[in-house]
């Protein structure tokens, strides 16, 4: 497990990162990126989305242009400030801090989930997913994007020291022992030489 998959060295980390974190973030997943995933999750105006991991608000912006209303969460607080500061306690956001392993919504509460750069910090990877499948309607999709493992052994022994980076073969082992039987993976790059997220959009089973 790497440094990073610990809840409160994770809030500790983004304490800091919050303060640069836009600025950063486009280098690595990019607006563009960010489209192309939105489209893959095929949302309708109405649809009830939840956000987790949302962070500083990057994927909830998105969201926003295609659905009326976003309910974010996250576990950090310095990151969720920023967000509120972007979108306002009391508009077309309603923020929630919590857990991605533990989420605080009834079963069968929203028609999509997104997130994106948040799987990369859980512990337990598998017991998100299978939150996000309990609280998304039978039918409904999840979109999850996370760091594509690194080619070269060098950048995976670094990797595998600080946080979860993963292929398609682990992307399957987890979304199927969440209790997925329709899932699609996705490799996206900003640009030559910079960072892979691998991005996964499933198909909550009907009960």
């Amino acid at each position: 497990m790497g440094v990073l998959e610990n809840k409160a060295r994770a809030r500790l980390f983004y304490k800091y990162l919050s303060k640069v974190y836009d600025r950063i973030n486009p280098f690595i997943w990019n607006e563009e990126m960010r489209g192309e995933a939105l489209e893959w999750l095929d949302l309708s105006r109405d649809d009830r989305v939840l956000d987790v991991g949302s962070g500083t608000g990057f994927g909830t912006e998105g969201l926003l242009g295609h659905v009326d209303h976003v309910y974010a969460l996250d576990q950090s607080e310095h990151q969720m400030e920023k967000a509120i500061r972007k979108f306002g306690l009391h508009g077309s956001v309603s923020f929630h801090r919590g857990d991605a392993e533990r989420l605080p919504f009834a079963d069968d509460s929203f028609d999509a989930i997104w997130s994106s750069g948040s799987i990369e910090y859980w512990p337990n990877p598998v017991d998100a997913l299978e939150e996000f499948r309990r609280v998304v309607k039978p039918g409904g999709k999840v979109l999850v994007v996370g760091p594509d493992y690194p080619r070269s052994q060098v950048m995976q022994r670094l990797a595998d020291a600080i946080m979860l980076f993963y292929d398609e073969a682990e992307a399957d082992r987890m979304f199927r022992e969440a209790g997925f039987e329709e899932f699609e993976h996705h490799i996206q790059q900003a640009r030559p030489g910079t960072p892979r997220a691998i991005t996964t959009v499933a198909r909550v089973p009907e009960k």
